[in-house]
């Protein structure tokens, strides 16, 4: 296993260096800056496991620092120790709530800080290895959506379309990223349809096609075992239920289908319509809705969804937003 990479950051190089002879007996490897810029560069550039962070320093204090780090799905899961001369509770509150994960007041205590390292680096092991299974997930959804040269791109728009139509609702931050991630991973099930049935360029056969239901039962066993993966497990299994009754697996109605499945659910659809196919052309957006339109008055979707969705249609920055990477699927390639 690769050494942990710890990352000090301090505008006074005597500081640095003072805590750097704390850890030079330590199974570490060092990085260090001086400002909040050099801090974010070197970030970029290396896999850190840990972050000491000053909080007073020129130019761009730690707190900013911490509120970039955080904001970006790359990093923000790097723990942050801050160590700061600042006793007062506001200045805590304030690094609590932009995601601070410890606290060292100066002077600190060395057996403390070392201690609290220690800690917060198993803990990043441990993340990374639930991300380096995740990841495996999300390569494997890809490698469905690779088999079939039409669904091209198919899961990235899928997961910016149902951000979009979750954003439009109101879905917590939460909920937000179950959506993506299950746009993601929607079909993963179909790793288990022998690619004679996926591909079939013709009609598919009454037995045929109850193989296909499989799918979403197939993908929710796929993804179980993954506990971070628990808020997803009702998207891959109930994206292919529809609001009267008639979809599956579990012939679910109305509003007993998770709202998030539901999202998932209609931007497939769109996405499925307006994508070429072999047997017909790509639909432009107007009548894809419409297509769209007469299915809700069969029963087939939520009324309401589609009245947002269809705000989310008229964004003047939809096509850049729908093209954007999605973190999941960069980290997978």
């Amino acid at each position: 296993m690769a050494r942990p990479t710890i990352l000090i950051v301090d505008d006074l190089p005597a500081n640095i260096e003072l805590i750097q002879n704390f850890f030079s007996e330590q199974p570490y490897n060092i990085l260090s800056a001086t400002s909040g810029e050099e801090a974010l560069m070197l970030v970029e550039e290396n896999k850190v496991d840990l972050i000491l962070l000053d909080v007073i320093m020129p130019g761009m204090n730690g707190f900013t620092v911490c509120e970039r780090l955080k904001a970006k799905a790359s990093t923000k899961l790097i723990p942050i120790i801050m160590i700061t001369g600042l006793e007062d509770s506001d200045s805590k509150i304030r690094g609590i709530r932009l995601g601070v994960d410890d606290f060292i007041t100066k002077p600190f205590n060395i057996f403390e800080l070392k201690a609290r390292a220690a800690s917060l680096i198993k803990l990043k092991q441990y993340t990374d290895q639930l991300e380096s299974a995740e990841s495996i997930l999300f390569s494997l959804a890809l490698t469905v959506e690779a088999k079939d040269p039409n669904t091209q791109g198919h899961c990235n728009r899928l997961a910016n379309y149902g951000m979009l139509l979750g954003e439009e609702i109101g879905l917590e931050e939460h909920e937000l990223r179950t959506v993506r991630r299950g746009g993601i991973l929607h079909d993963i099930g179909k790793l288990a349809i022998v690619d004679s049935i996926l591909l079939k360029p013709g009609p598919l056969t009454k037995e045929e096609y109850a193989i296909i239901k499989q799918h979403p039962a197939e993908g929710e066993k796929i993804c179980r075992p993954l506990q971070t993966m628990n808020d997803v497990l009702p998207v891959i299994r109930h994206h292919q239920e529809r609001f009267d009754g008639s979809g599956y697996p579990d012939q679910l109605s109305g509003e007993d289908i998770p709202l998030c499945a539901r999202v998932v659910a209609l931007v497939d659809a769109f996405d499925a319509l307006t994508t070429a196919r072999p047997y017909r052309q790509a639909l432009p957006q107007k009548e894809a809705l419409r297509v769209l339109e007469q299915e809700v008055e069969m029963g087939k979707w939520d009324k309401q969804l589609l009245n947002d969705f269809r705000r989310v249609l008229k964004k003047n920055d939809l096509e850049k937003r729908v093209k954007a990477p999605v973190f999941e699927i960069e980290r997978s390639i």
